[in-house]
Parts: structure tokens; C-alpha cells; sequence
């Protein structure tokens, strides 16, 4: 058994970070303190638990630069785009925090004469957060914060390619003056994660992450009657109707194909054009993606970064050379891009036209900077070829018709859909997926409901 977690930078290979993970007797007092602490916990109030978590919030946010190059160096985002993610998880933070009033307000039903009548929504316990490496802080956020606000203590396992995240937002919560217990995280392995789950003081798993990964955290739950929230990955599509303004779709499918490296579960992987625009948007989608420079994400003119691991980037390549093999051809010239190199994390970015649904890229998760284009002749090919995956996060139509937008989004399996923009997500709404994307739902009112349960009161007078 490997007795600690090293990360190795993208950068340039370098070790970053060596951990030892934690002992049987770390993981038990971990577990006890959290159970120990969560009653007290509930009963400060939302009020007060909102206060401490803000001041969590503002200790977090004032460390700002720290966070951003951590997050550069163990994973390879390009640093002058970090500190998007730490205003991110502020963002999320602060909007959970403020909707906790109405999200966990007793529900009142229709009165009747003699009783009363109400249901309350109530703490499970201890939740267990389960987090990646390619958005370590807005990933986390989702479940940390409101799991916090409903009443629930919660352990964070973080990625082994970002255990400084897990630290500095625990520094925050020590800093902030949480009671002990109530935020906590653990450097762990996969057996012993296994292990975590299967605890009895864990009340509720969120876990994002890969399908495979997903069939573990469900498998290691089963029999235990816990909640259990996953988000999966995607293969997530868009379509650009003839209506559609062609320079904005561009630059934003652009972004939504390439930013963090395509490192992203809702980001765009499909793309799908209406005919009579398709030569006309490849041609400016490729003029675009040439102005991107990759490179060493800690230089200030890098704007697209090493892929996370080199077993990450053979697999990336690995699929632009199936689909090349099977007729598709790729519009980049991987030669532009000088960084780029077999050996490395450095993966060039694809344009892949001559697609079909037969290839992985058009029907697997690749988690890269590759996007494949195909013309389509009408809305109904659109959703049919949309629909046309084992995967449904989000998926986006450019278009200036929004009664038609409306009319699409009712019939394409996702569980968010767009209207000139993607690779987003808006804390106010419920983030969800379908099929293999996973099941639950985060951030919103209704994200509450997973980190909470119905408990009802029914008062006869007599």
C-alpha cells in the first residue's frame, strides 16, 4: 500500500507536494470529531453558522494569490486565469449562504382545524465530499458549503493532484473560527476512501469524478441507505441554428471547447452546425484557436495549459489519431503550437471535422483540448444527434430565437441547457446531469434537499 500522495507538476514534472496519508487513528478522530461536533453545530442556527462560513469565505478569498499559484502548479491551469476560480468559489459561497433561509424554511401545508402541521428539513450528519483536480475549488464548494449551512459537518477528501486546495480551505475554516470538527480533510487513498464511505458515521457522499469512479462510491454505499450525489463527466454538445450570430458562437464555443485545457465536465466536446454556416465557422474557429498560446501556465501570455498527467495526454492523442485513422481530419496543424510534444502533458489543440457518432471523441468523455465539428440540415437532426450519447450535463444552442431555444431545451436529454453560452454554471440554478453524467443535485434550493431530510410534525390539539 502506498503510504503517501505525491503530485507530480504538469509543468514540468516536478514533485509539488508529498503527503503522508492519513493513519486508521487520524481517519477514526476525524470521524469522531465530526460526529461530536455536528449537534452543536445544528443547534447554533442558520444565522450564526452563516456568519462563521462567511468569515471561512473572507479568510479564503484574502488568500487569493496563494490559492491561484497552488492551483497553477499542481494542476497546470494558466495562471492568469487561477483567480477566476477563487471569485468562483466566493460567488457560490456566498449565494448558498444567502438562499439558506428560504432553502431549509419549514414547509408549511394547508391548515387544519386541531393540528398543526409542518415539515422541517433537518441535518443528515456528517457528509463526505469527494473531490477532483481540474476545478478543485468550484467542484468542492458545491457540496462543502450548503452541506455547512443545512447543519452538517463535513470531510473533505481532495484529488492526490491537489491536496494544497484541501489545506488552505481548512486553513480558512481554523482561521475563520469554526468549531473543531466541523470542517475537516483527509489525504486518503482509494481504499481507504472506500472505507470512509462505508463508515457509519458518514450520513451522505458527494462525489464528482469519472463513471468508473462513480460505480465505486455507489458500490461501497450499497446497503447502507445513505445519500449519495455524482457527477460524472459528459460528452457535452452544441448547435449552432442558421439564425445564429456566428461571431459569438465562435468565440464562445471556442472557449467552451479549450479553457482549462478541455479539462472540464460540461465542457464542449460536440459541436453542431447548420449546414449553410459550417465552412464559415470551421474557418473562424480555426483562425481562433491558432491566436492560443501553449505554453508554461505560469507565464503571463500562456492561454492554454499542459493536460493534467502524460498517461492523460497518450489518451488524448490516443483518440484525435483513432478518429484521424477513421476519416476525420484534424485543422490544426499540431506544429503551430511549439510546446506541443509526444513526451509531455503539452497536447496541441484539435478541430476535428469528418466526424461521426462512431468515433470516441463524438461519443466518449476525452477531457482535452479537442472539439469535433459536423454540419446538420435542421433542429431535428440537431437534438437527434445531441441526444446521441451515454452522457447529458449540459448541452447549448446559439440562436436568436428564443421561443425556438425553448422548444429544443424540452426535448434534448440534459440537465442543463443553454442559450448562447456554455461551460457554465449559475449557483441560483440546480446542477444536475442524466444518464451516465450521474444522479443528485447540486447548488440552488433544490440542492439543499440531498444535504438535508424531510422530517414531519403532526400536532393534535385536544
Amino acid at each position: 500500500m502506498t503510504e503517501e500522495l505525491i503530485t507530480i507538476s504538469p509543468i514540468d514534472g516536478r514533485e509539488v507536494v508529498r503527503r503522508a496519508y492519513a493513519s486508521d487513528a487520524q481517519i477514526a478522530r476525524a470521524l469522531e470529531q465530526a460526529r461530536r461536533a455536528q449537534p452543536a453545530w445544528q443547534a447554533l442556527g442558520i444565522a450564526e453558522r452563516g456568519r462563521i462560513v462567511s468569515r471561512a469565505v473572507d479568510c479564503f478569498v484574502a488568500a487569493r494569490e496563494e490559492i491561484a499559484r497552488a492551483i497553477t502548479i499542481q494542476m497546470g491551469r494558466p495562471l492568469r486565469y487561477t483567480p477566476g476560480e477563487v471569485a468562483g468559489f466566493e460567488s457560490r459561497a456566498r449565494h448558498m449562504i444567502a438562499i439558506a433561509d428560504e432553502a431549509l424554511a419549514p414547509i408549511r401545508v394547508p391548515e387544519q382545524a386541531g393540528f398543526t402541521r409542518f415539515i422541517t428539513r433537518e441535518p443528515i450528519g456528517v457528509a463526505l465530499t469527494i473531490a477532483p483536480w481540474n476545478y478543485p475549488l468550484l467542484t468542492a464548494v458545491n457540496s462543502i458549503v450548503p452541506a455547512l449551512m443545512a447543519g452538517n459537518t463535513v470531510i473533505l477528501k481532495h484529488s492526490d493532484q491537489t491536496p494544497l486546495c484541501a489545506e488552505l480551505i481548512e486553513r480558512a475554516f481554523r482561521d475563520a473560527g469554526a468549531p473543531v470538527g466541523v470542517f475537516q480533510y483527509l489525504h486518503a487513498n482509494h481504499d481507504t476512501v472506500q472505507r470512509l464511505i462505508r463508515a457509519p458515521e458518514i450520513g451522505y457522499v458527494s462525489f464528482t469524478g469519472s463513471v468508473r469512479g462513480g460505480r465505486v462510491v455507489e458500490e461501497s454505499a450499497a446497503g447502507r441507505f445513505i445519500g449519495v450525489g455524482l457527477e460524472l463527466g459528459g460528452n457535452d454538445p452544441a448547435y449552432v441554428r442558421e439564425d445564429a450570430k456566428l461571431d459569438h458562437a465562435v468565440e464562445s464555443l471556442v472557449d467552451g471547447a479549450f479553457f482549462n485545457s478541455g479539462q472540464s465536465c460540461c465542457g464542449i466536446q460536440r459541436i453542431y452546425v447548420a449546414r449553410a454556416h459550417f465552412d464559415e465557422f470551421v474557418e473562424r474557429a480555426v483562425a481562433l484557436t491558432h491566436d492560443y498560446v501553449l505554453g508554461n501556465p505560469l507565464h503571463a501570455d500562456t492561454t492554454l495549459g499542459p493536460v493534467v498527467r502524460t498517461r492523460a495526454a497518450a489518451e488524448i492523442r490516443g483518440v484525435i489519431d483513432e478518429a484521424i485513422s477513421a476519416g476525420a481530419q484534424n485543422m490544426i496543424d499540431p506544429s503551430r503550437f511549439d510546446k506541443a510534444s509526444e513526451s509531455s502533458c503539452y497536447v496541441a489543440p484539435a478541430i476535428l471535422t469528418r466526424v461521426n457518432h462512431r468515433m470516441r471523441v463524438m461519443n466518449e468523455e476525452c477531457f482535452g483540448p479537442v472539439v469535433g465539428i459536423m454540419p446538420v440540415d435542421g433542429d431535428d437532426d440537431a437534438v437527434a444527434l445531441m441526444n446521441d450519447s451515454p452522457y447529458g450535463l449540459t448541452a447549448a444552442v446559439y440562436t436568436q430565437d428564443q421561443d425556438a431555444a425553448l422548444a429544443l431545451g424540452r426535448q434534448v436529454q440534459t440537465g442543463t441547457f443553454f442559450m448562447n453560452r456554455c461551460d457554465y454554471l449559475d449557483p441560483a440554478l440546480a446542477w444536475a446531469g442524466v444518464k451516465n453524467t450521474g444522479r443528485g443535485v447540486s447548488l440552488s434550493v433544490v440542492g439543499y434537499e440531498q444535504l438535508t431530510q424531510a422530517k414531519s410534525f403532526h400536532l393534535r390539539s385536544v
